[in-house]
């Protein structure tokens, strides 16, 4: 190749380098972006008048009450969710979860074999029905700094479900709390008066 032909070459790319810098140049003055006056973006949300009371949430139905109408197998199916994490037959693997076999009434953190977060082994007593409701509900309320990542069961009947379903994972699965009944009403003495 003789020097004629790598002028040429030469010449060609420092042209295109030329024109590519040009249209740089160009297009910054012409496209001059400007920044935010507040970075990020404004989310609007409609406030409350001052003097307006906060709405309060509704009274949900207490765990009692639900597991009077609790169905085992529709708590079965609930707990399919929980398949992944968890074994529930009699002496099964702990998985990322413990096994849940005989878990209602069951010291807290007490599964053979399971390295449990300082958050449940800080928890002391029995699962209680109520407990299992509240960690069922949202485990990270419940416990939190637990390795739980699932994120709760918020109906109360789902609850209960499951909660009936793990009593029956039992070798001698535990009565279930009921509603109290509504206190009678004092009855007029014998005489009329």
């Amino acid at each position: 190749m003789d020097s004629f032909e790598v002028n040429k070459i030469l010449g060609a790319v420092l042209f295109t380098c030329l024109v590519l810098l040009a249209l740089n140049i160009t297009a910054g003055a012409l496209f001059t972006p400007e920044p935010p006056k507040k970075p990020g973006y404004e989310i609007a949300v409609q406030e409350e008048p001052a003097g307006a009371p906060a709405a309060a949430p509704a009274a949900e139905e207490p765990i009692e009450q639900a597991l009077a109408n609790a169905d085992p197998k529709r708590g079965q199916q609930t707990a399919k969710v929980c398949q992944t994490c968890h074994t529930f037959e009699k002496g099964g693997p702990n998985k990322i979860g413990p096994n849940l076999w005989g878990v209602v009434g069951r010291k807290k953190g007490s599964e053979a074999g399971f390295a449990y977060s300082d958050a449940l082994k800080s928890k002391a007593g029995e699962w209680t029905v109520d407990d299992l409701n509240k960690f069922l509900t949202n485990p990270r309320t419940y416990a939190p700094g637990t390795k739980m990542s699932f994120a709760g069961l918020q109906r109360v009947n789902q609850r209960a479900d499951a909660i009936a379903y793990l009593n029956t994972l039992s070798d001698s699965p535990r009565p279930l709390p009921t509603a109290a009944a509504p206190s009678a009403q004092a009855q007029p003495p014998a005489g009329g008066q």
